[in-house]
């Protein structure tokens, strides 16, 4: 959401005449083009990788490689890392060119929405630090809970295939039990008749 405010304020508002002499228009941001062009860049890219990742979090438990969930999670790891990098230089960026802006009357129609993408590119930054981190939680719950691990079995050629484990981890010598609640039956309940055929 804070990625469509950001690339949807710069698109709508931050492209302006600076006066009635100049018909064309100009970034709000020092009248730079790259400010604005570097904060929809971002701003899209940023979308489209939060469909791209909510579709993988909806699939991720039907994925059955151990090795294709490894690298799901360490592409969620990096891709947050990388957009929360390129927020913070979004954030720095704009508030910088913002600071360099002499206001005329035509930028100040846009200033509200230089304003909220500046504000929203540094609350994105905080955003994707959370994501970064709950990707790495996720991938050191992996790596703890052995969900990634590729050896499974021992690494012995002759290493059998391991039992399944009994309940109190000592085995039964007894082959066959008897069924419950055998000993209270009687041969001929009363009322019951055996059918000669």
């Amino acid at each position: 959401i804070f990625s469509i405010v950001v690339f949807g304020s710069i698109v709508n508002e931050c492209y302006v005449n600076k006066d009635s002499q100049h018909p064309e228009l100009l970034c709000i941001f020092n009248e730079n083009e790259s400010a604005c062009s570097y904060g929809i860049a971002v701003g899209v890219i940023a979308f489209f990788g939060c469909i791209f990742f909510f579709v993988v979090d909806l699939y991720f438990q039907q994925i059955s490689s151990v090795k294709d969930r490894k690298r799901a999670v360490l592409l969620d790891l990096g891709f947050s890392g990388f957009l929360a990098f390129l927020w913070f230089v979004a954030f720095c960026f704009l508030a910088n060119q913002w600071q360099r802006t002499t206001l005329t009357r035509g930028f100040s129609q846009g200033a509200d929405a230089a304003r909220a993408a500046i504000t929203f590119s540094f609350f994105s930054i905080i955003i994707w630090v959370v994501l970064a981190l709950r990707a790495l939680q996720r991938y050191r719950l992996g790596t703890d809970m052995s969900l990634f691990a590729t050896e499974q079995f021992g690494t012995e050629p002759s290493a059998s295939y391991p039992g399944y484990p009994g309940g109190s981890g000592v085995e039964s010598t007894e082959t066959y039990q008897s069924p419950p609640f055998t000993e209270t039956l009687e041969p001929n309940p009363k009322g019951y008749q055996v059918p000669a055929y």
